[in-house]
């Protein structure tokens, strides 16, 4: 069982496929990691050696910035833009979407559920 920046891979997948488990580690990411370690793709995580599994940890824990410490970056960024009190940080601190989306009919994953607004009534329903 192979335990990278303290994520446990998926045991049975494909190396490039596991090791985007770990936040901060895309596909393209996990491709260059293990070019530079020189594992082949098809290669699952049950089979990974000790060796290249200590291998992948010193690659990823010395060159890139994942987990915890990604984590918090992005954490802080987000705190700087609403301390600023910049457009961005307002649409964070307001559950909105950031990048400039319609908010009319769609942005249920950042708005959530619908909420029901007792309202007007139609005008058939009045007649």
């Amino acid at each position: 069982m192979a335990r990278i920046a303290g994520v446990t891979l998926p045991r049975n997948k494909r190396v490039v496929i596991a090791l985007r488990s770990i936040y901060g580690v895309g596909m393209t990411l996990a491709q260059q990691i293990t070019a530079k370690c020189q594992i082949e793709s098809a290669k699952r995580t049950d089979d990974l050696t000790e060796s290249e599994v200590a291998e992948i940890r010193q690659i990823i824990e010395g060159e890139y910035k994942v987990e915890g410490d990604l984590r918090r970056e992005v954490g802080t960024n987000i705190k700087r833009l609403m301390d600023l009190g910049v457009y961005r940080g307002i649409r964070h601190r307001k559950g909105l979407p950031v990048h400039g989306q319609k908010t009319h009919a769609n942005a249920r994953t950042r708005k959530g559920p619908r909420k029901t607004v007792a309202g007007k009534k139609s005008v058939k329903q009045l007649k």
